[in-house]
């Protein structure tokens, strides 16, 4: 082994993987955080309408959307294939999540857009990096 791979793969795509989980993790936190209603008057005010308003299908798409990342990120680090499925379901949650929040908030909140973009964006990554491992015998 020399400092560059670690069991045959990378150092970079352990780093990524574990960056990618806690960043998905810090999602299910905030998942649970929205559903208990103590936590949710901490909350700024602008986000409580999202929040109270949201119908079952975005709610769905939210816990998709979230614990899709960590179970793909959990696959990640077990060098399953799978990840890149499961983070597609993963993705398919932040656009139906995103579709709500467009209709609740329109482009109103800039702080609650750009924690959804930076969502988007993370998983979209996530979907390419995974491809990129399994095309180099990372994962399979």
């Amino acid at each position: 082994m020399n400092d560059k791979t670690v069991g045959g793969v990378h150092w970079s795509f352990w780093t990524i993987s574990v960056v990618a989980l806690i960043f998905n993790l810090m999602g299910v936190t905030n998942y649970f955080a929205q559903m208990n209603a103590d936590s949710l008057a901490s909350f700024p005010e602008s986000y409580r309408p999202i929040i109270e308003g949201r119908p079952a299908w975005a709610t769905g798409a939210f816990a998709i959307a979230v614990f899709g990342g960590s179970l793909g990120c959990l696959f990640l680090l077990l060098r399953k294939s799978v990840a890149f499925y499961v983070l597609i379901a993963s993705l398919l949650g932040v656009i139906v999540t995103m579709m709500h929040i467009f209709g609740v908030a329109g482009f109103s909140s800039f702080e609650i857009w750009m924690g959804v973009l930076m969502q988007l964006v993370v998983t979209v990554f996530l979907i390419w990096y995974s491809k990129r491992a399994e095309s180099k015998g990372w994962i399979s």
